[in-house]
């Protein structure tokens, strides 16, 4: 890998990936809809683009050897704006990329694509989607056509769903699904450098023994992640103690998300 696009660059996750990727790939290609920090000379290029544009799209991965995609709406949202970053934008990145030739994408997908399992359960991989959001739904959506690209067209997929992503957890769900930047940049290396990757599905978390997700599917490529969240757990829990907690944000993976909008007459299983 010598050019490596990553698209959402604005983004939390993008501008962490643009300091720790820095001088590992040759150059970086950088974009986002919002202006972004400017280029560094002969390590970045900088492009300010809606990926809802296929035109301009085409034109943003021509060259690259490959793609982390971050791009698109980062949580629940309307439908139109879901349809337009999420599928449409996501459709057009896909579609480019084939046509341009790139052989590897690492994708940022989600948890909330499988947000309503119980928290009691331990999921892995070969789970069927279950979103609890409309942009849950946009991320199972991501994996259904990573599969086909890579099945029909040849390209390398890393799918990771992001638990929360941040320099340290921040409440007691995150305690679970929290992954660290140094381990979230160890998984994307993965996807873009090993070489047996066709389609994979793994779980962007660090080694939280509070996990609710096996991720042998990550370990077996090779992850070996270095952070845990137990260390920031008693002062989390400590104080949250006193706090309000919704019944249904607390039964499902996804917490809030499952909790909004939620009118069925009973929990589902």
């Amino acid at each position: 890998m010598h050019r490596v696009l990553i698209t959402g660059a604005g983004g939390g996750i993008g501008r962490s990936l643009r300091e720790t990727l820095r001088g590992v790939y040759r150059v970086l290609r950088l974009s986002d809809r919002t202006a972004l920090a400017p280029a560094r000379d002969g390590e970045e290029v900088v492009d300010r683009l809606d990926i809802a544009d296929m035109a301009a799209v085409e034109k943003l991965v021509a060259g690259c050897d490959g793609i982390i995609h971050l791009g698109g709406v980062s949580g629940e949202n309307s439908w139109d704006n879901i349809l337009h970053g999420n599928i449409i934008g996501l459709y057009n990145v896909f579609e480019a990329a084939r046509r341009a030739g790139v052989k590897r994408i690492v994708m940022a997908t989600s948890n909330h694509a499988v947000g309503f399992y119980p928290r009691s359960q331990t999921i892995d991989h070969w789970v069927v989607p279950r979103p609890d959001s409309r942009y849950g739904v946009s991320k199972a959506f991501s994996e259904a056509l990573a599969s086909l690209y890579a099945d029909k067209h040849g390209i390398g997929f890393l799918c990771t769903r992001i638990g929360n992503f941040g320099e340290k957890p921040i409440d007691s769900r995150r305690l679970a699904i929290w992954v660290s930047p140094r381990d979230y940049t160890q998984l994307v290396r993965i996807g873009l450098e090993h070489p047996d990757i066709r389609f994979e599905i793994v779980y962007g978390v660090s080694a939280n023994k509070r996990s609710w997700y096996d991720n042998l599917n990550a370990y077996r490529l090779g992850y070996k992640p270095q952070d845990d969240s137990e260390p920031y757990a008693a002062e989390i829990l400590a104080r949250e103690a006193s706090q309000p907690k919704d019944p249904i944000a607390e039964r499902y993976q996804g917490g809030t998300f499952c909790a909004e909008e939620y009118d069925a007459p009973t929990p589902p299983e």
